[in-house]
């Protein structure tokens, strides 16, 4: 091959739909492409002229406009343009226009319908439009993944084994022993159809039964746990590993309506899940000091490194590192009780952020408040709660987890109050909001009760819906705020990257792409009173009051799923080197593929900053990045 051919083949490999392209494909559309320039101003393809080229930009920018003149687009080095009218009678649907200098290749048509006839990927590419293109990989990868796939039905192995919630002890225990199971359903049978009334497992009968040596004719409705967690039989695999990490249980009954259809255990789960998330959950657990959580807390980022190597999504991830870290939370805060004694009065240990949301990762500082029973009288007991507050967040800080550098933990006296003087807080927040004051509190509006009266944060929920979905003026100002942080893209679609300083040549995947989107997606979930705190369930939530398109709700949530697996990704990685995970990426350690359909979810980010600024009038933001 000649030097120029070589060259353009060397450069046009980088670039998808070229990247993954055959060898003598790719030799194809090398040896027919003719080169063109075009300079600043100069009008590529006119509107409904006929156009016989694919359009491969080599150097330059050009926009594309809608046949209304508007913008549609603005393409750069390694894109294409003038597909949409290659496939409609070779018309030109989108007109282009050079706004810098252009090297251009045109690959001409008939190279063009070849490829679109023999190559999958690259018809798929040139079919759809960026959006869809980011929908496309996006769902190609969870349906790589059987956690996403596969339902949870997939795991029961036999029919539920139950008795009566009359049944005693000795009863109980023996028909657990002769079918083999370490999970009893206790029903109700006083009604027309036997109803799932409870539950009991080999550790209740050692900790509840054994330990306090109950006599055999106990009946088993004083140990069974009410109040149960169930899932659907129409769930997945991947939402019952959530739900057991997040509630800390080991069996869910597994329902279809009012009917039971079996339970599943963790090691149902573990079976399909290789990342031992759940283990690590369970040996927090029984750890007995500091020192053993410390421990612990080393296979953590190994953890995550398999979770990821196993492909799951970033939902996935956030769920299952949130719930490690409560559990940790939750296991200091019954170690500090034990050596503190009981607390004076009723208290709720909340977790506010990134754990609330279920959107951790492994580079993260704690956020967390204590709300205190309204009884309290700081004279007599603020000095248990200081210290309990302490020992729990020098703890944390033992196993991995910074102290915050804005000081929102439950050891700083105005994050531990009661419960009156928190409503008495969101109260203020809303009714008077003001600038400074929300961009310091908006990560209270992530909230979640870990430890603890959980009704106090539920509460502080119902309050914050009740209020905030009603004063425009609050969600202005928190959309301003939401303003502040926007994605790193610039005005040729080039990423828009660090100056000075240690991250120079980088941009942060956290600061300048998944903080913007949990932000803005924030104020919409308030503005439609959702309750949920995860940001992917609060755009099911914002889809269902058609606040926003059911479509535009879709491409937030791939936006959002693509850059957090990237910078998820990019965290791994550095683990597996023996680097220090931090969310600075460098555009040239990323693949062709996730430039691309990054610069795709950048765009959705940024038309969807411009919707926020309209729909809640907070013009006069200020870039704060």
């Amino acid at each position: 091959m000649q030097a120029e051919l070589l060259d353009i083949r060397n450069h046009i490999a980088q670039y998808p739909p070229f990247n993954d392209m055959p060898e003598e494909l790719l030799e194809r559309v090398v040896s027919g492409i003719e080169v063109a320039y075009y300079r600043a101003g100069t009008q590529i393809l006119e509107l409904g002229q006929t156009n016989h080229w694919l359009h491969y930009i080599r150097s330059g920018a050009v926009e594309i406009f809608r046949r209304s003149g508007e913008l549609y687009n603005r393409v750069g080095e390694g894109e294409i343009f003038g597909q949409f009218g290659l496939m409609m009678n070779k018309k030109v649907r989108f007109p282009a226009k050079a706004i810098e200098d252009c090297l251009i290749y045109k690959i001409p048509d008939t190279t063009f319908q070849h490829l679109w006839e023999t190559d999958e990927n690259f018809a798929d590419f040139v079919e759809i439009e960026d959006r869809s293109r980011l929908r496309s990989a996006v769902s190609r990868r969870e349906k790589s993944n059987e956690l996403m796939t596969a339902k949870v039905t997939r795991l029961i192995s036999r029919e539920p084994v139950s008795a009566p919630t009359t049944v005693r002890l000795q009863e109980a225990a023996r028909i657990m022993t002769d079918n083999g199971v370490s999970a009893l359903l206790l029903m109700d049978e006083s009604g027309e159809r036997p109803k799932l009334q409870g539950i009991i497992t080999d550790r209740d009968l050692r900790t509840r039964a054994v330990t306090h040596a109950l006599a055999s004719e106990t009946p088993i409705s004083d140990i069974m746990s009410e109040g149960l967690i169930t899932i659907s039989a129409r769930s997945f695999i991947f939402e019952a590993m959530l739900t057991m990490l997040h509630n800390n249980v080991h069996h869910l009954p597994v329902m279809e309506g009012d009917e039971v259809r079996g339970v599943i255990a963790l090691s149902d789960i573990v079976k399909y899940e290789s990342q031992s998330s759940l283990y690590l959950v369970s040996n927090i657990y029984h750890q007995n000091d500091v020192k053993g959580l410390k421990r612990i807390s080393l296979e953590v980022r190994d953890s995550f490194v398999r979770m990821v190597n196993e492909d799951a999504n970033s939902h996935m991830i956030g769920s299952a590192m949130a719930g490690i870290g409560r559990s940790f939370s939750q296991r200091l805060l019954e170690l500090g009780e034990e050596k503190l004694g009981p607390p004076p009065v009723p208290y709720c240990f909340m977790a506010l952020g990134s754990m609330a949301r279920d959107e951790q990762l492994v580079v993260t500082d704690q956020d967390n408040a204590m709300v205190l029973d309204d009884s309290f009288i700081p004279e007599e007991h603020d000095e248990y709660f200081m210290a309990l507050a302490k020992f729990v967040s020098d703890g944390l800080a033992e196993c991995g987890y910074t102290y915050c550098t804005g000081d929102i933990m439950a050891t700083n006296p105005k994050w531990r109050q009661p419960l009156s003087v928190w409503k008495g807080y969101f109260t203020d927040w809303i009714e008077n909001p003001k600038a400074e004051a929300l961009l310091n509190s908006n990560i209270f509006f992530d909230l979640d009760g870990i430890y603890g009266q959980t009704d106090f944060t539920e509460q502080l929920k119902t309050l914050i819906v009740e209020k905030a979905s009603g004063s425009q003026r609050f969600l202005t100002f928190l959309a301003r705020n939401a303003l502040n942080r926007t994605p790193p893209l610039g005005f040729f679609r080039t990423f828009v990257l660090e100056e000075d300083g240690k991250h120079q040549k980088t941009f942060n995947l956290k600061r300048r792409g998944t903080a913007p989107l949990s932000d803005l997606i924030r104020v919409h979930a308030l503005g439609c009173g959702s309750r949920s705190q995860n940001s992917f369930e609060r755009l099911k939530d914002i889809a269902k009051t058609k606040l926003l398109l059911e479509d535009d709700a879709g491409n937030l949530r791939d936006a959002l799923e693509f850059i957090s697996i990237v910078r998820i990704r990019h965290q791994a990685l550095a683990i597996e080197e023996g680097r220090e995970p931090d969310n600075n990426v460098r555009p040239e350690d990323l693949s062709p593929f996730e430039r691309s359909h990054l610069k795709d979810a950048f765009q959705i980010v940024s038309n969807a900053q411009k919707f926020l600024r309209f729909r809640y009038n907070a013009g006069g933001a200020t870039r704060n990045v």
